[in-house]
Parts: structure tokens; C-alpha cells; sequence
């Protein structure tokens, strides 16, 4: 690290989040790390409601948040002129559904002085909100739900992949930026290409924040049905980052599709479907009842509703995914793209010199 107290850059990309972005602006500007090394930069997708005006009220009121246009609306490009345009020694990501706690920042520096990890990032925490956003809450943090250890984990380890991350600087000029073809699992991916190059990524408790889950059936179903389909495209980029629990969603979908229609033709396929499917919902129910114990609110019927969404739409989508993306299996990948400086003014990207 380049000193006990290295100066620090926050990139936040946002569109249209107007209702969360000021309780994440807040938590930032609150941070106990001194004020005067952390530069605020929120990279925003020309947002419809509101959302720049916000931004630009807290640049004026604080001096401490710049605002950036992206005009790509997806997150690996708002990230990429992010960290062209930081000042700090240490780019720091945070999502704009997301709140600190106060000491975020200094732990997560602490820990990369620490341990030398490249990349460190905390538990992501959800927050919920109704019944089913409760019950969202709730499977999103259970290894059945999303089997990545920052969704449940409560030890402090090495892993694949952790949520948000913060870096020193020099990483991105080893490893590269966020691979722009991703609208989703950009992260992935990254932190896939930083590990490749001996890289260590780690998650630590002490790093805190809350997240507030999606609380709608439809808009989650549509978030991880992209999930699934992205998923297809970091295979394609890395193989060995698969591992056998992504090839478990679509299987079954797969499964269920191919055997749907010929229940009517073979009582022996349709009883095999229908056990099959018994067998799924039995482990549904069970892992749901197992999941709203202690003390958890969320309704044990809403839970494994969300389950079946979550699992379904991701392994649909996997399926989607290999077909959009079947010519890819044939053609060489692309580099990573490098590091960028950007007219902060303007936000118009141009290559780092050097890099």
C-alpha cells in the first residue's frame, strides 16, 4: 500500500435511482475516513427521473461528488470511466442500492494493509422490504438461493469473487478493466482475470453495508434470467471458472422442458417428471422452512416462491444464453480493455499513457 492513510476514490454507478441514490451518497460522505482522501465519483446513464439533478445538488452543497455521463447505460463501462477519472490510490465500488456503515472505508483499507490482499469487499447484506422483497431477502442469502460466499458468509476467507471490491490502483494496470461485453457478471469475470494472474481476492466481515433487494417477482425473475445469460459468455471467456452447481439450474430446466412434452405420450416420462418435480419442491419447502427460522420475517410459502423464480429464470436463461451466444465457442476473445483517463468535465475517455 503507498501509505497508512492512501487516499481513496469511490465510483458509483447509477441510472435512475433516484429513490436510493441519496441514502448511498450519505453514507459515503459519513465515512470516519478523513474527508479530505476520498474523492465521490458517481458515473450516471443520463438518468430519466431525477437522479443527475440529486447528484448535482450534493456537488454543490459538499464539493466532494463529481458526476459523470454514461451515456452506454451498463455498469462495466460506468465502472471503467470511473477508474480512469480517480485521484485516489484506491478505487473503491460501491452500488447505489447500497449504505456504508461508517467505517466501511477505513476497514476495507485496513485489510488490504493487512493481508496484501488485490481486491476486498464485504458480506452483501439485503435489506428486503415487503413480503416478497422480505422473502427476496431471505433466499438471496441462503447457499441454496446463490451459492457465492459473500451472499451468506459470515468468516473472513479468501475467495472466487466478493461483492462491490476495493483495489489498489495497480491492479487494474496488471490486470485490466471490466470487460464492457458484460452487462452482467462483469465481477466475475474481473476478479476471474485477477486470480488467473495470481491475484487474491478476499471477504472480511468488518466491511459493512446493507443492500436494498429487488421486491417484485418480475423485475427479480428479470435479473436473474440476465444473470443466466451473461453467465454463458464468461464460460465462453474462461472455462475453468465454471463450476458444477452453475450447470445445476439449467439442467433441470433443461430436464423439464424436454420431458413436459411427452408426459401425455409416456406414463413412465410423466411419472418421472412428476417425481422429479416432487423431489424439487420437497427440497424447496424444507430448505424454505429451514430458511425462515430464527427469527427471520418472511413467509416460509413467499420463500420458496422466490427459490423456484431464482432458479428457473437463471437456468432459462443459461439455456438462452447458449444459443444467443453459440458462433462465440468458434472466435478468438478480445484482450480486456486498459486503463483509461477521462476529461472529468467532459467525461470523455482517452488511453492512460504508459499502460
Amino acid at each position: 500500500m503507498p501509505s497508512e492513510r492512501p487516499t481513496i476514490s469511490v465510483v458509483i454507478p447509477t441510472y435512475n435511482e433516484h429513490q436510493y441514490i441519496g441514502a448511498c451518497l450519505d453514507s459515503v460522505l459519513a465515512q470516519d475516513y478523513p474527508s479530505d482522501l476520498v474523492d465521490v465519483i458517481v458515473v450516471d446513464g443520463d438518468s430519466t427521473d431525477g437522479t443527475a439533478a440529486l447528484i448535482d445538488a450534493y456537488t454543490a452543497q459538499t464539493g466532494r461528488v463529481r458526476r459523470l455521463r454514461n451515456p452506454k447505460r451498463i455498469v462495466p463501462h460506468a465502472l471503467n470511466l470511473g477508474i480512469g477519472a480517480a485521484r485516489g490510490a484506491i478505487i473503491a465500488r460501491v452500488d447505489a442500492h447500497t449504505t456504508l456503515e461508517r467505517d466501511y472505508l477505513r476497514q476495507g483499507v485496513a485489510a488490504l494493509q493487512r493481508t496484501g490482499a488485490d481486491n476486498v469487499g464485504g458480506p452483501m447484506v439485503a435489506r428486503g422490504g415487503g413480503r416478497v422483497g422480505a422473502a427476496v431477502a431471505v433466499a438471496t442469502s441462503s447457499p441454496f438461493g446463490i451459492g457465492a460466499y459473500f451472499h451468506f458468509g459470515t468468516e473472513e476467507r479468501f475467495v472466487d469473487t466478493v461483492y462491490m471490491g476495493m483495489w489498489p490502483r495497480p491492479v487494474f494496470a496488471r490486470v485490466g478493466l471490466f470487460d464492457e461485453e458484460l452487462v452482467r457478471n462483469q465481477d466475475d469475470e474481473f476478479n476471474y482475470r485477477l486470480r488467473k494472474l495470481d491475484g487474491r481476492v478476499l471477504i472480511t466481515p468488518l466491511m459493512r453495508s446493507s443492500y436494498q433487494n429487488r421486491q417484485a417477482l418480475l423485475p427479480l425473475a428479470r435479473q436473474f434470467f440476465e444473470y443466466g445469460v451473461w453467465k454463458v459468455r464468461v464460460c465462453q471467456k474462461h472455462p475453468r471458472q465454471m463450476s458444477w452447481r452453475h450447470f445445476v439450474p439449467p439442467a433441470f430446466v433443461l430436464t423439464l422442458l424436454l420431458l413436459l412434452p411427452t408426459w401425455i405420450l409416456s406414463p413412465r416420462l410423466a411419472l418421472l417428471g412428476l417425481t422429479a418435480t416432487a423431489l424439487y419442491l420437497t427440497v424447496v419447502a424444507a430448505v424454505s422452512w429451514q430458511a425462515t427460522q430464527g427469527g427471520q420475517r418472511a413467509s416460509v410459502v413467499w420463500v420458496a416462491i422466490v427459490f423456484g423464480v431464482i432458479h428457473l429464470a437463471w437456468g432459462f436463461g443459461f439455456l438462452v444464453g447458449l444459443a444467443r451466444f453459440a458462433v462465440h465457442w468458434f472466435r478468438r476473445e478480445p484482450l480486456p480493455p486498459r486503463l483509461i483517463t477521462v476529461n472529468c468535465q467532459e467525461g470523455v475517455p482517452s488511453p492512460e499513457e504508459g499502460l
